[in-house]
């Protein structure tokens, strides 16, 4: 991925903590999600009292690109924090990997997992879900 994409994601996704709605946990996360031909939807989490109804940023971003019909995505960088405050790295929960997984080749697909524009770490898919399951191996 060129630098420049990079920032991007991560810019969006810092914008994306804003839009959070977080009640009950405080915790904000962003997402800025790329297709391979450069679109980028972006995501935030939304939390609901019944909890699990809530919602991660990295799958409010990656409905939004599949409900518009896109299916080739090439990064995803992710930001969070308590209170809207960046203070470490933020992976995204087995759900979301799991998601990714349906979407994406696992070799391929990177997440940015970034605490500001200039300090993050880049992951294959696959580093991050070793193993996962997928359409293929509902054919064994």
């Amino acid at each position: 991925m060129e630098e420049k994409e990079i920032k991007i994601l991560i810019e969006n996704a810092i914008n994306m903590l804003q839009r959070s709605y977080i009640p009950y946990s405080n915790f904000a996360v962003g997402a800025s999600l790329m297709t391979k031909e450069g679109k980028i939807y972006n995501g935030c989490n939304i939390e609901n009292s019944a909890y699990t109804p809530s919602n991660c940023a990295e799958r409010t971003a990656f409905f939004k690109a599949v409900s518009e019909g896109e299916r080739d995505f090439k990064a995803i960088a992710i930001v969070g924090g308590p209170n809207r405050v960046i203070k470490d790295y933020c992976a995204p929960c087995g759900v979301c990997r799991q998601v990714m997984r349906e979407f994406c080749e696992s070799s391929e697909f990177k997440i940015i997992l970034a605490k500001s524009v200039d300090d993050y770490k880049i992951f294959s898919l696959e580093e991050l879900l070793p193993l996962g399951f997928g359409a293929d191996d509902l054919k064994k």
